[in-house]
């Protein structure tokens, strides 16, 4: 289970983050982050100053979930990974029986 988090580096040092605070934001409250990105991206071209408070509030509020929430991502991971077993028990349930092979 925790495996596929070990494989995934630290969010800042993604390529294809700056700091990984929207992302970070977004996988902490369970939204898409692109609907932090694009508005960030437009107050940045009005207020250069106030994006980037903005964005160093958004870092700072996904530091603090972290450090004070760290299990709450392995829960909801770890639930998941519950629900999908469920599922495909179900599944195998619903396939024919596989008859055993005669020797």
């Amino acid at each position: 289970m925790m495996q596929a988090q070990e494989s995934q580096p630290a969010l800042p040092l993604r390529q294809h983050t700056i700091l990984g605070v929207c992302e970070g934001t977004g996988e902490d409250f369970g939204f898409n982050p692109i609907f932090l990105r694009i508005p960030l991206a437009v107050a940045v071209l009005w207020s250069p100053q106030m994006a980037i408070a903005a964005y160093l509030a958004l870092g700072l509020v996904v530091l603090a979930s972290r450090l004070f929430f760290p299990t709450a991502k392995i829960a909801a991971v770890e639930a998941a990974t519950v629900e999908l077993a469920a599922h495909r028990a179900a599944a195998n349930c619903e396939q024919e029986p596989q008859l055993p092979l005669a020797a």
